[in-house]
């Protein structure tokens, strides 16, 4: 069970490359997940840069402002952040339904164990990241398939492999 994200990726990534030769379905999913996430984040996907990170741990969201003196984007992603890990924490995962249009995979695991999930929300010079800690193997494969699914939809091109927990900050 503990490679069916990676497996996950995988089957996914492929399709990323001809979906980006060809105007496709996908690329008007794209457009609808960058629109909806605008609205919903209260940011412009243009103006920041999303990343996520895969971590033996769990993984970890991080979002910054393109423009270091953008402080209006700044300060959004610091209050959107800070709102989700919030919303995270009590199972609440309405928000990606809303920019997805689809419940991500993961998240009935991780609304199921919430208790067993930590987010820690920080400050970042440019935005702001929130980690997703656990001991549990089953939520870990939860959290990663959350993850690997917002690389794919956000197009991020952040690379799907599994870091050590304890390096990142």
């Amino acid at each position: 069970m503990r490679t069916l994200p990676l497996l996950l990726s995988l089957a996914i990534l492929p399709g990323m490359a001809g979906a980006q030769q060809n105007p496709s379905p996908e690329r008007e999913r794209s457009k609808g997940v960058v629109k909806r996430g605008d609205h919903v984040m209260g940011f412009s996907h243009e103006a920041t840069t999303h990343h996520y990170r895969l971590l033996s741990d769990g993984g970890e969201m991080d979002v910054t402002a393109n423009d270091p003196k953008d402080k209006a984007s700044i300060d959004q992603i610091r209050t959107h952040l800070g709102h989700i890990a919030q919303m995270f924490a009590v199972g609440n995962f309405k928000a990606p339904m809303l920019i997805h249009d689809t419940n991500p995979p993961g998240t009935a695991t991780m609304t199921r164990l919430k208790e067993q999930i930590r987010y820690e929300f920080s400050e970042t010079d440019r935005g702001a990241r929130i980690r997703l800690v656990t001991s549990s193997p089953e939520i870990t494969d939860a959290v990663h398939a959350f993850l690997l699914f917002q690389i794919v939809d956000h197009r991020t091109q952040d690379v799907p492999t599994i870091a050590d927990g304890l390096t990142q900050k």
